[in-house]
């Protein structure tokens, strides 16, 4: 079941970036930030701020600038 296999990948890495997690189990990346909110719902994962890892220039990748953190 890919939510489990998700939970998992992250629980195993920490913080895992949304284009990582959609190569990772070849989803789009809508369909794996979908999953996420799962996750984010039970209390088990946040989503962090870009700002803390991000110069701001938006040059980038939507997916490489959403980052996903375990927290349980």
């Amino acid at each position: 079941m890919i939510l489990l296999d998700l939970r998992n990948y992250l629980a195993d890495h920490k913080r895992v970036t949304l284009m990582d997690m959609a190569h990772r189990f070849d989803l789009t990346q809508d369909a794996a930030s979908g999953m996420m909110e799962h996750w984010i719902k039970k209390g088990q994962v946040r989503k962090l701020s870009p700002r803390k890892f991000c110069a701001g220039c938006e040059g980038c990748d939507p997916g490489i600038r959403e980052i996903y953190e375990w927290i349980v």
